[in-house]
């Protein structure tokens, strides 16, 4: 399979969520509240003006606060349209929501046993990875020949870029992890089976 469009994904900038050591994966904890840091904006900031990629096309964001003020900065930036879209919401940590994020790596070593796993109520690698493709599928029929920049959290940008490396999801800690506002590009490998 190709791709009609090419894809960046963002991660957010460094947020109050981070600055507390909180894992915040609800959606009306993460729409409402912990938007970026001072720290975090001046990540953004920066990543904007070394952008090491082709200018966006259009921006589609998580709803999250502080993957949309990351957005907005990059909209401002390149001059161009924004959207969001919740499937790009963080992954949801279940019974860890809320508590403190020394608590991800317990996460990551099911996520190595199965995709499936549902430990502490955390939706699972194949539920994140399957509503972020379901968005680029819609992506791709509503646009051509264009740049969108996916602005989201680390374990969902992860978990896609694994998807599309065609790794097994559950190896997608091997990958270097994506850095608060770190801009890569979504290429997809030729052996990658999709949802």
């Amino acid at each position: 399979m190709t791709l009609n469009n090419r894809y960046l994904v963002l991660r957010h900038g460094h947020s109050l969520a981070n600055q507390a050591h909180l894992i915040i994966s609800h959606p009306r904890q993460g729409e409402a509240g912990y938007g970026l840091s001072p720290q975090g904006r001046q990540q953004v900031a920066c990543t904007l003006a070394n952008w090491p990629c082709p200018r966006p096309d259009r921006i589609v964001s998580s709803p999250f606060r502080r993957a949309r003020e990351t957005a907005e900065l990059a909209a401002a930036r390149f001059l161009c349209p924004l959207n969001e879209d919740i499937a790009l919401r963080e992954r949801f940590f279940g019974e860890l929501d809320g508590g403190p994020d020394l608590r991800y790596p317990d996460v990551w070593q099911q996520d190595e046993l199965s995709p499936d796993h549902h430990y502490a109520g955390v939706e699972s690698l194949n539920q994140v990875a399957e509503r972020g493709w379901r968005l680029i599928e819609q992506l791709e029929q509503r646009h051509r020949d264009q740049t969108l920049l996916l602005v989201s959290h680390g374990d969902t940008l992860q978990i896609l870029l694994a998807l599309a490396l065609g790794l097994p999801l559950g190896r997608h800690r091997e990958l270097k992890p994506l850095a608060t506002a770190e801009v890569r590009e979504l290429s997809l490998a030729p052996q990658a089976v999709l949802p």
